[in-house]
């Protein structure tokens, strides 16, 4: 007979046949092509390569954003289920549930805190992973497409947050998601159809609490899932990560490669550790907000949108909402999509911010927008203050086009700038324009945040 690793001995003792038709490979792997086999057969891990370039296990590469993603998903998975046993997704009943949920119910407290900070770590590790992949010129050829996918992870990460904020029903989740639903009633043509649709009615209510629990539970975990397996795929398919190097050095033809296993999961395992002993910590001693039940006649002072709408929300105050709402989240996503399709003069994968001249006008690029943000924002404070804002032109002219065509001028002038004083290739040109927009967007988050208050004036936090 011939004889087979599949195959269990037929001497074998009846619980070591059992445990061979389960898992027939050792259970520790100890030789590389045990640890191969292992990978390659376990339904868990098979998606990672048996051996991987020795220099993309460096912490500095991607300092484990992508794997910290998956883990907080996973977490939300887990802490959501969890939490469907005890809540009730209607308006009389939601607000009563979470509180018997928090007060009533063994370790209840600690499982919606954890998936209240999972959620809100989740879409700041998403951003930053998105920020790495750029910055590392993880984007260029074979991996364009894959960029696309992780745009679409983003916004389903988004939508998941805010469909997820609505469920407690108290006052800051109502008003909140009046406000962030409310902006879309500035999108021309089917603003008020698409806002009656999420809403499931023209005003936030029981429909709309079910429509949100929906895809917060069902259609936003189906397609996370699914675009989470198709974009470890396509990484697999571009041949793993970028190899790190040094500005000016070629790619080692081909690279120092190293097992899997235990050389990359054994990191990846730290990672995942550390972070949920972190957000263990967090939930522990921080707890989620909890407000007074929704109260539709009763608006707080002020209505804010969540922190990752709060850059969104600080733009509608200085600009039209028709360009605030529409015209330029058109264009940033359309933008965000070209970038990889755009015509390089080199590829610069691997490299952080393409060059050291990358290194330098991106620094001056990030000193520039946090000088020029704070001051547009002041003088435009000062313009609607004074009432020389609207020029005696029509608003969406006034408050609109022009500001839209004059912040177009300045990023064609920073452009030439660049090009000019830093002697910067298409590349590192395209880079510094996206550090400029990051950190104008940053400073507008932090503003909507923590800088407005009642009327949505500008104060200080501590006062």
């Amino acid at each position: 007979m011939i004889s087979s690793p599949d195959r269990p001995p037929a001497a074998a003792g009846l619980f070591k046949r059992i445990r061979l038709s389960i898992l027939s490979d050792p259970v520790i792997p100890r030789t590389e092509v045990e640890r191969k086999r292992y990978l390659l057969r376990n339904l868990v891990l098979h998606f990672r390569p048996a051996t991987v370039p020795v220099a993309t296990l460096r912490f500095s590469l991607t300092w484990g954003l992508g794997g910290m993603a998956a883990v907080l998903v996973l977490l939300q998975f887990g802490t959501g289920v969890l939490l469907k046993f005890a809540y009730e997704p209607t308006p009389v009943a939601a607000y009563a549930s979470i509180q018997s949920l928090v007060s009533g119910v063994p370790f209840g407290r600690l499982i919606r805190n954890l998936h209240h900070w999972c959620a809100h770590l989740l879409v700041l590790v998403v951003l930053l992973h998105l920020l790495r992949v750029f910055f590392t010129g993880a984007f260029h050829p074979p991996r364009q497409f894959n960029w696309i996918i992780g745009l679409a992870l983003c916004g389903l990460v988004l939508i998941a947050n805010l469909s997820g904020y609505l469920l407690p029903w108290d006052q800051l989740a109502y008003w909140a998601v009046t406000v962030s639903t409310g902006m879309l009633e500035y999108v021309p043509w089917f603003g008020f159809a698409l806002q009656k649709l999420i809403r499931g009615g023209p005003d936030i209510g029981p429909a709309t609490l079910r429509i949100f629990y929906a895809v917060h539970t069902a259609v936003v975990p189906i397609l996370l899932l699914s675009l989470m397996g198709f974009h470890f795929w396509r990484v697999r398919q571009a041949r793993g990560l970028v190899v790190p190097r040094r500005p000016g050095a070629a790619p080692p033809e081909p690279p120092e490669r190293v097992p899997s296993l235990p050389d990359l999961l054994l990191r990846e395992a730290v990672v995942a550790t550390v972070l949920i002993a972190a957000v263990m910590l967090l939930a522990i001693f921080c707890n989620a907000p909890l407000a007074d039940p929704a109260n539709p006649g009763l608006s707080p002072n002020p209505t804010k949108a969540p922190w990752y709408f709060a850059g969104l929300q600080e733009l509608l105050l200085h600009l039209h909402p028709l360009f605030a709402v529409f015209i330029v989240p058109l264009a940033a996503a359309a933008a965000l999509m070209a970038l990889p399709y755009l015509t390089y003069e080199t590829d610069t994968g691997g490299i952080w911010f393409a060059s050291r001249t990358g290194r330098k006008a991106g620094i001056a690029a990030a000193v520039a927008a946090l000088v020029a943000a704070p001051g547009l924002i002041l003088f435009d404070e000062w313009l609607a203050r004074s009432g020389h804002r609207f020029l005696g032109l029509p608003t969406v002219i006034a408050d609109g086009l022009i500001p839209f065509i004059l912040f177009l001028a300045v990023i064609a002038l920073f452009y030439r700038v660049m090009r000019r004083r830093f002697s910067t290739s298409r590349n590192e040109t395209v880079q510094t324009i996206v550090i400029f927009l990051a950190v104008v967007l940053t400073v507008m988050t932090v503003t909507g945040v923590w800088f407005r208050g009642a009327g949505m004036k500008l104060v200080w936090p501590w006062s």
